[in-house]
């Protein structure tokens, strides 16, 4: 599997192989052994979305502890522009933001770590994308902050207004009255 660490290192673009023949290609989405080779964490839950538009932005979500969450993202049709905000209070990366390319022909994932507010915009109608979670939802734990924030500075490649939201991204807090229940630990997987 290649592993690409983006700016803010933490967050990692994975790549495992493909197998291609005359059919098409074979891939292992997820494997317990070489995550955890990787110092990730055990993923407990599968969730997936259907946009059935270009445009569409989901985020920028997280949850608090103690049900706090770790993503692996990926794309099964369509493509989508992925971003990981960092939350941890005390990290010197606090308030930046990476974002990478994830579609179903490079076939890459991205690993977005307990403390980061994660969101994706679509780059192509009926995107359907896959993320593995290292903890339960758990409704009460829920939260998000404003995916157009002047503060954070994200450029999602849309025009002004041209995102489909959903009624609590629309409604989201501003990262500056967010209260922010991670912290910086110095222990992240390391390769």
């Amino acid at each position: 599997m290649d592993v690409k660490r983006l700016t803010i290192p933490e967050v990692m673009v994975l790549k495992p192989p493909r197998l291609r023949d005359t059919r098409g290609f074979f891939t292992e989405l997820y494997s317990l052994q070489k995550t955890a080779e990787l110092g990730l964490p055990t993923f407990v839950q599968d969730n997936m979305s259907l946009s059935e538009e270009a445009g569409t932005l989901r985020g920028l979500h997280f949850q608090s502890p103690p049900h706090a969450q770790a993503k692996l993202v990926s794309v099964l049709t369509g493509a989508i522009l992925d971003v990981a905000v960092d939350a941890r209070l005390g990290s010197p990366t606090y308030g930046h933001h990476v974002s990478h390319v994830l579609d179903c022909e490079a076939g890459e994932q991205m690993y977005v770590p307990v403390g980061f507010l994660h969101g994706f915009v679509t780059l192509q109608p009926q995107t359907r994308v896959l993320y593995k979670v290292s903890d339960i939802y758990a409704p009460a734990c829920d939260g998000a902050v404003r995916w157009d924030d002047p503060d954070l500075a994200i450029d999602w490649g849309l025009t002004q207004g041209a995102a489909t939201l959903s009624p609590k991204d629309a409604s989201a807090q501003a990262f500056a009255d967010f209260t922010s229940p991670f912290q910086h630990a110095p222990s992240e997987p390391t390769l």
